[in-house]
């Protein structure tokens, strides 16, 4: 496997995500303010702004680092001594999921899964907290991954990543589990065997103490294991028998943490770097000792049937091995024989591991919107015809949606969304724009509608998409648009909610064009086999003339018991309709979250971008969504500076407004349903 990531410097500023704090549907105001947030590296610049940590696994290389490029050292790396790791560490668990009924009948269920190897950018200056772009890889179909490799690593710039916090608290939120990455190069890639031999270096009591350091970061990061990948060439049958005992090591360490080890087929047991495209004698031991084992490229049918069987004979399941299809040059164009991997007419062979699907982004246009890259993203996880209902008949790409079955995470009150994708063109606030500036933070995305997009219609069917023109909270909402002939069902979420007398759902939305009649979709139980529709019932939630604005729709579930099973929206017009859903909540009562303290000012730099604030302050108790941060103006009014689900953050570019003698700035918990506490106040003297 190739490392195409060079070293470079990428000078940002991180955009924070606006809007003042209310609750989710009901109506409030909230003052119009730029972005503001932090990304930039800790440089001898005096900029503070963290970035995602990365290191080699001891010994340097020769010469001095690219600019923007920090050498480090992971065998000196102490948890207490680094200032970037409350920017970095995750805060949201791992969410329990479950598997609903699929919608379709070519999806199985408990066979086949999917990983994913994603560079969501370089090695080094990828940011903690964001960025002030829209252009970015939002990965959104959680539903289908089972595991997330955060890709990346260079011989120049380090070879250890720990994933970001934005991207392991959106997977979480799904279910997802989040590997860093150990990437050995190949010599052509700049790889040194040294530094394999410094990995699985033993201290004078034979211990492998870089075992003991990447458990100690993925604890202290908050993600959950390592995918170790060493294709430096030259090793020997001792160096490829310490590289057993080190994985051996490193799992044993790992599991006492709830930690995972993915083995990348590359180095043999006898040392020498010769990938197999299968499972078998020589990369055997390596898969009995991890969790799991990518195999590489070079697989062919027979490989994959021999690797099954031999899985199997070991006392393991054959989804274990992920078998690699490399998108990152043509996506959806790539010529797979998917009827090795994932047979229609049979069972799974093996699971299978995308190798850089952010093609998805990467092959669009300068210029692309994110409405554009959703679009593609969409086709790539669900299929041409853009509804799992409605598999893709015999062409060439197999989307995971018609093979893999979907899970959902959505099992507890309350529960709501705003259909906020974690990125976007503007910042809106209870239907208005609180910012114009664009943003990206995955840590703030919403759980979304696994299934993209399930549409039940006897008439001609609408377009649906996540739409970036308006939104009632975030960046984006559901846009329903076209002609209406029939009654249209758009299902949303499998859910496992119960239910109760004093159950209620809320819907914010509107009609651009209209009128349409709205009613919830409810169902308590699902479909007897995969494809058949979710027997809902319909609550009528009124009908919205067009270009009326954002309304709030609460409906009891009075007559309903059991539990909610499925959520979605039934349309009804007579011509064009465009219908926005911008909000949905389930909830027993509106609770807000207790507030955060002692919000302090731990570092401050003046730049040409004006002064930077590190700001660090003590967790909320409970439960929250995450934190929201504004500056008080000298006119009493507050202006938005960036939302994160850590205790710390970075503002940059601060500069003193006419007659402010000190900067105050505001930090609140805000809840699932975005009611926020009362805030943690600091002063800062300009």
């Amino acid at each position: 496997m190739t490392q195409p990531i060079a070293p470079r410097r990428r000078s940002v500023v991180i955009a924070g995500m606006a809007g003042a704090a209310a609750a989710l549907l009901p109506p409030g105001r909230a003052a119009a303010a730029p972005l503001a947030g932090g990304t930039a590296e800790a440089a001898a610049t005096g900029d503070l702004r963290p970035y995602a940590s990365y290191w080699f696994p001891d010994s340097l290389p020769a010469g001095t680092p690219g600019e923007g490029v920090t050498w480090r050292s992971l065998g000196t790396w102490r948890a207490e001594d680094d200032p970037d790791l409350p920017f970095n560490t995750a805060a949201v668990p791992l969410a329990e999921r479950f598997t609903p009924v699929p919608p379709n009948r070519t999806a199985r269920t408990g066979q086949a899964r999917v990983q994913s190897l994603v560079s969501f950018g370089h090695t080094s200056g990828n940011p903690s907290q964001g960025a002030p772009t829209a252009d970015h890889y939002a990965l959104t179909h959680w539903a289908y991954l089972d595991e997330l490799v955060f890709w990346g690593g260079s011989a120049g710039e380090g070879l250890i990543l720990a994933p970001n916090a934005p991207v392991v608290d959106a997977a979480h939120r799904n279910g997802v589990p989040v590997l860093g990455t150990v990437f050995l190069p190949p010599v052509h890639w700049g790889g040194d065997l040294r530094w394999t031999r410094d990995l699985v270096r033993r201290d004078s009591l034979g211990r492998f103490p870089l075992a003991a350091k990447l458990v100690e970061v993925a604890t202290a990061h908050g993600f959950d294991g390592w995918f170790v990948n060493a294709e430096t060439e030259g090793g020997d049958a001792a160096l490829g028998a310490e590289m057993l005992a080190f994985v051996r090591d490193l799992k044993a360490r790992g599991d006492s943490a709830g930690l995972r080890v993915t083995w990348y087929d590359a180095m043999t047991a006898g040392g020498a770097v010769s990938w197999q495209g299968a499972l078998n004698e020589r990369n055997q031991d390596f898969f009995r000792t991890a969790d799991s084992m990518f195999v590489d490229f070079r697989w062919t049918p027979s490989r994959l049937a021999s690797s099954a069987t031999r899985a199997a004979a070991l006392g393991r399941s054959r989804y274990e091995l992920w078998a690699g299809v490399d998108v990152e040059a043509n996506g959806w164009n790539k010529t797979v024989d998917w009827d090795a991997i994932i047979p229609r007419d049979g069972d799974h062979v093996v699971s299978y591991g995308f190798y850089r699907p952010e093609w998805t982004r990467n092959h669009l246009p300068a210029g692309h919107t994110p409405g554009q890259f959703h679009a593609a993203d969409d086709r790539f996880w669900t299929g041409q015809s853009l509804d799992p209902s409605v598999p893709d008949g015999d062409g060439g790409w197999r989307a995971p949606a018609t093979a893999v079955a979907d899970r959902s995470t959505v099992t507890g009150l309350p529960f709501a969304t705003t259909f906020n994708t974690g990125h976007g063109l503007r910042w809106y606030e209870d239907g208005t724009v609180t910012s114009g500036s664009e943003w990206n933070h995955l840590g703030l995305q919403d759980r979304l509608p696994g299934r993209r997009w399930v549409v039940r219609t006897e008439g001609r069917r609408p377009a649906v998409s996540f739409d970036f023109a308006d939104a009632w909270r975030g960046g984006s909402s559901v846009l329903v648009a076209g002609p209406l002939d029939a009654p249209v069902t758009v299902e949303l979420y499998a859910t496992r909610l119960p239910l109760g007398p004093g159950t209620v759902v809320e819907l914010a939305h509107r009609a651009d064009e209209g009128p349409v009649t709205v009613e919830l979709a409810v169902a308590t139980r699902e479909p007897d086999q995969p494809g058949d529709p979710v027997p809902y019932t319909y609550v009528p939630a009124g009908t919205l003339p067009g270009g009326s604005g954002w309304t709030t729709a609460t409906l009891r579930l009075n007559g309903l018991s059991g539990e909610l099973r499925g959520l979605g929206v039934r349309l009804t017009g007579d011509g064009a309709v465009a219908y926005r859903l911008g909000g949905l909540a389930v909830r027993t009562e509106t609770e807000s979250p207790a507030s955060p303290t002692r919000l302090l000012v731990t570092g401050s730099a003046t730049t040409d971008e004006g002064t930077g604030l590190r700001l660090r302050w003590t967790a909320a108790p409970g439960p929250l969504r995450h934190y929201e941060l504004h500056r008080v103006l000298p006119d009493g009014t507050r202006r938005f500076l960036g939302g994160t689900c850590q205790t710390a953050y970075h503002v940059p570019g601060l500069r003193p407004e006419p007659g402010e003698p000190a900067l105050r700035i505001e930090v609140r918990a805000v809840g699932e349903l975005y009611t926020a506490s009362a805030a943690a106040s600091a002063v800062h003297p300009w």
